[in-house]
C-alpha cells in the first residue's frame, strides 16, 4: 500500500501591522503594567529562592568593582595616584555588574526599590510582602559582596596591584560624611531605578545592555554611592587591614537610606504619578486618518 502525503499548508503570514506592533514605542502604561507584573513575580518567590538569588546578585556586584581595579591597576605606575584620563577608562567596565544581574534577573537591593513599590502603591496588600522581600534580599547582597571581598583579598586568585586598586576604591568611597553619603545615594538609588523602569520598556536585549551601560556608567562616573556595589570594595579594605570594621556600617547605612530615597521617591513615585494622576492609563493613540475611496455613483460622468 502505498504511504499517501498531505502536503502541509504553509501559514499565511501576518499582516504588516501585526510585524510592527511591538517595535512601536511603549507609553509609560505599557511601562507601569510590565514593572507590576515583575513585582507580582518577585514578591511571589519563596524567601529562599530570593535569598539564594540575592547571594548570586551580591557576587555578580563585584565584576563592577573588579572590572574598575583591573582597569586601574593596569593603567597606573605603582605607587602613583590614577589621572582623570585613566579613571574615566576605568569606569568604563563599572557597568558589567549591573548587565549581569539585571539581565541574569539576580535579585538587585536598588532594584526593587522600583518595582515593588510601584505595585503597593497600587496594590495596598502587597506592602508586608515587599517588607520581606527588602529583609530578604539587602543581607544577602551583602553577604554575596563579603564572599566576592574575601575570595578577592584573602586568595591569590588576583595579582596584588588589582587587590590594592580594590582596596583604595572601599577607602575612597567609605572616607566621606555620611551626609555626602546619603545624598550620593539619592543620586545612585535615582539612576539605578531609572535604569529598572526603562529596561522594563526596551525591547531587545541590545537596547537593554545599552540602556544600563550607559546610565550605570554615570553612576561610576560621578562615584555616586551604592550600598551593594560599592560594599565589595569597602569589605576588601577591611580584610586587608586598611579600614576598621565600623567603616562599613558608617558607610553602609546612610548609602541604603540615600538609595531607598532616590528608587522610591524619585522614580517610583513620578513614575507612578504620571501613570495614573497624569492621565496616561487612559490616553489612547490617534488613529491615522483613512483616506476614503470614492463611491460608483461619483465615479460616473
Amino acid at each position: 500500500m502505498r504511504p499517501i502525503f498531505r502536503r502541509r499548508t504553509a501559514p499565511s503570514p501576518s499582516p504588516p501591522q501585526n510585524a510592527q506592533k511591538h517595535l512601536e514605542r511603549p507609553s509609560a502604561q505599557d511601562i507601569y503594567e510590565q514593572v507590576a507584573n515583575n513585582a507580582r513575580q518577585e514578591l511571589a518567590r519563596s524567601s529562599i529562592s530570593l535569598a539564594i538569588s540575592g547571594l548570586a546578585g551580591g557576587i555578580f556586584m563585584g565584576l563592577s568593582a573588579l572590572g574598575t581595579a583591573i582597569a586601574l591597576s593596569m593603567l597606573t605606575m605603582p605607587g602613583a595616584p590614577p589621572s582623570g584620563a585613566v579613571q574615566f577608562i576605568a569606569k568604563i567596565f563599572y557597568p558589567l555588574g549591573f548587565i549581569v544581574v539585571i539581565l541574569g534577573r539576580s535579585q538587585l537591593f536598588t532594584e526593587n526599590t522600583l518595582y515593588p513599590v510601584a505595585l503597593v502603591l497600587a496594590e495596598k496588600n502587597h506592602f508586608w510582602k515587599t517588607l520581606r522581600l527588602w529583609a530578604v534580599v539587602l543581607p544577602a547582597n551583602v553577604l554575596g559582596a563579603l564572599a566576592f571581598a574575601a575570595l578577592a583579598s584573602l586568595t591569590t586568585a588576583l595579582h596584588p596591584d588589582v587587590v590594592q586598586s580594590l582596596a583604595q576604591l572601599g577607602l575612597e568611597a567609605a572616607h566621606h560624611p555620611a551626609t555626602t553619603i546619603f545624598w550620593s545615594g539619592v543620586m545612585g538609588g535615582w539612576i539605578i531605578a531609572t535604569v529598572a523602569w526603562l529596561v522594563s520598556g526596551s525591547h531587545s536585549i541590545t537596547g537593554s545592555v545599552m540602556i544600563i551601560w550607559l546610565l550605570a556608567f554615570v553612576v561610576g562616573l560621578g562615584n555616586f554611592a551604592h550600598c551593594i556595589a560599592a560594599s565589595g570594595e569597602v569589605f576588601t579594605a577591611i580584610l586587608t587591614g586598611r579600614a576598621p570594621w565600623i567603616a562599613f556600617p558608617n558607610w553602609f547605612f546612610p548609602a541604603v537610606a540615600g538609595n531607598i530615597c532616590g528608587g522610591v521617591g524619585m522614580v517610583t513615585l513620578l513614575e507612578y504619578g504620571q501613570v495614573i494622576y497624569g492621565g496616561d492609563a487612559d490616553a489612547e493613540a490617534i488613529a491615522p486618518l483613512i483616506k476614503e475611496e470614492p463611491k460608483l455613483e461619483e465615479m460616473k460622468p
